[in-house]
């Protein structure tokens, strides 16, 4: 892989990562909830999450590479289709809800599901102070933040059926590939890291200067274009592929 093309492929990931996706928004109302110590565990929940998504569909991109290589080419094709779907989606939804809405929705969720009974408050323990306090009864443990991060990360198979349509644009799959999956993940971490942080310390700040105006709604539809771009270069190689 050229440097080039992992610059390429970076500037794509963290353009894309800075959407508010279900990763970010727990980081974002985690942090506003439990201080950026205690969601630095959900942080990591979170990493190890989006580690094994992506170590489960490079290893599956391998296999085929080696043993079917007639079915990459179905793959590429049915991941640009998936890409344009994801890029007309993006453009069209943009304008729907905002960021603080739907952090208090992901909360409820997550609450939902970790859900303790019993709502007595112990004395010392460090309330909840966003919005959405009322969804958190008590502070949960570190190990339960972490279990959050990984749950939430995990909840999401739409992440392997994105990371199958957009990591073969950037691998050259007759060189070496494990230094190639081993730069495109340190790219990913990187960036997803970046904006995770981002998210837990920009508190209700970084909310309110994507909530005002359009900023949001471009913002998704960057990402939007970007899909469709990257869905255009797949076609392209799928189409090359045939007439060799």
């Amino acid at each position: 892989m050229s440097w080039h093309l992992f610059a390429v492929f970076f500037a794509s990931t963290f353009f894309i990562s800075a959407t508010p996706g279900p990763n970010m928004l727990l980081a974002f109302q985690y942090g506003m909830n439990y201080g950026v110590k205690r969601t630095l565990w959900t942080l990591a929940g979170l990493s190890l999450g989006l580690f094994i998504l992506l170590l489960s569909t490079l290893l599956g991109l391998d296999v085929i590479s080696r043993q079917s290589p007639w079915l990459l080419t179905v793959i590429k094709a049915v991941g640009a289709a998936y890409l344009i779907y994801l890029g007309i989606s993006s453009w069209r939804d943009a304008g729907d809800g905002s960021l603080m809405s739907d952090a208090r929705e992901m909360s409820e969720e997550v609450a939902a599901e970790y859900s303790i009974s019993g709502s007595k408050d112990t004395a010392g323990t460090p309330q909840p102070r966003s919005l959405s306090s009322a969804a958190v009864r008590i502070s949960p443990s570190n190990v339960t933040l972490f279990r959050t991060g990984v749950w939430v990360s995990l909840s999401n198979p739409k992440a392997i059926l994105f990371f199958a349509a957009f990591f073969p644009k950037f691998i050259n799959f007759s060189a070496p590939l494990w230094p190639q999956y081993f730069l495109l993940t340190i790219g990913l971490f990187l960036s997803e890291t970046i904006w995770q942080i981002v998210y837990t310390l920009g508190g209700t700040k970084l909310a309110s200067w994507l909530d005002v105006g359009n900023r949001l709604a471009w913002l998704n539809r960057g990402c939007g274009v970007i899909f469709i771009i990257i869905a255009a270069a797949l076609l392209v190689e799928v189409i090359n592929s045939f007439m060799v």
